[in-house]
């Protein structure tokens, strides 16, 4: 199995290793992302699954082409499929999620605060009476902190995140608008591609000039709920689980088998890592309407990105 499971190269400046991708600071505000194969699960590496690297950045490209002309983004160039070279950002400390259904499993997530007796959250009210998996009468912005210490996300309202200073009343105007436009954009074409985009997350930063772009992804797998549109009405009648890209088997099968927050993890099955990996490219080819078609150019797929990243390497 071709699988990129790490991308440090000594010869880069500023490096720092992310839970999957590897980021290179360098001296012209540019940042070096190299998305790897890594699993992350549970606060650590489960595996490596083959091309979710490549899938989660060109899913990304997609839809970034596809909102470019409502929101700015830090893109500059993709070199290789497993890289972004981006505007290095001042990270806003505030995680736009956007929702359109009432789903979720998380703690923070409103159907599970639905569950637990709550209407009003995140400084939204919600009708009494929704079931499980139901379209909201619009999408709503769920906020929550940005943990960058490996801390949990907190629930935030508006009336918070300006209080506390975590941003300005102009800034807060233009990510939220910004994310209800995107969110828009990416249910259409969503639609358009026989799915429903549920549920996702942006991230916004600074630039130097104070410009707020894009940064981070946008509606991939890893960032988003979709649903299949022809199958969700009976799935909804039904009281069943919505069809989704399901690509939790590695997750679910190694917590069937240990506690994954303090057991060491055991052997994960080929078949079930290539399983995996079909899913993603599956999730690829019907989210963009595009073929997947693999790079496997060189020997590896290090060094693959290691000659595609030639021209940033320094000059002797």
């Amino acid at each position: 199995m071709r699988i990129l499971s790490e991308a440090h190269f000594p010869e880069l400046p500023n490096y720092y290793r992310g839970k999957v991708r590897e980021n290179y600071d360098l001296p012209d505000r540019r940042r070096i992302i190299i998305s790897t194969d890594r699993l992350s699960a549970f606060d650590r590496i489960l595996t490596c699954i083959p091309y979710k690297g490549q899938v989660l950045t060109q899913t990304a490209r997609y839809w970034f082409e596809q909102t470019k002309d409502i929101c700015p983004n830090h893109v500059l160039d993709y070199p290789d499929p497993n890289v972004v070279i981006g505007k290095r950002l001042d990270i806003l400390p505030v995680e736009m999620v956007v929702r359109g259904y009432l789903a979720g499993t998380t703690g923070t997530s409103i159907l599970t605060l639905y569950k637990k007796g709550q209407r009003t959250m995140y400084g939204t009210t919600l009708p009494d009476g929704m079931r499980d998996n139901q379209a909201l009468p619009q999408a709503i912005i769920t906020p929550t902190s940005k943990a960058f210490d490996g801390g949990h996300d907190e629930p935030l309202t508006p009336e918070q995140i300006i209080s506390e200073g975590l941003l300005t009343q102009s800034q807060w105007d233009t990510v939220s608008a910004y994310a209800l436009a995107l969110f828009a954009r990416g249910q259409k074409l969503a639609g358009e591609r026989g799915l429903i985009l549920v549920d996702t997350k942006y991230e916004f930063g600074t630039d130097a000039e104070g410009n707020i772009l894009l940064a981070d992804e946008i509606h991939t797998p890893d960032s988003s709920r979709y649903w299949i549109a022809e199958s969700y009405p009976a799935s909804f009648e039904s009281g069943k689980r919505p069809e989704s890209f399901d690509k939790d088997f590695v997750r679910a099968w190694v917590a069937e088998r240990c506690d994954p927050y303090k057991d060491d993890i055991p052997e994960i099955p080929r078949e079930l890592v290539e399983q995996t990996s079909k899913v993603y490219i599956k999730a690829y080819e019907a989210i963009t309407g595009e073929t997947f078609t693999p790079d496997d150019r060189g020997e590896t797929p290090r060094d693959r990105v290691k000659d595609n990243l030639a021209a940033y390497f320094p000059r002797r």
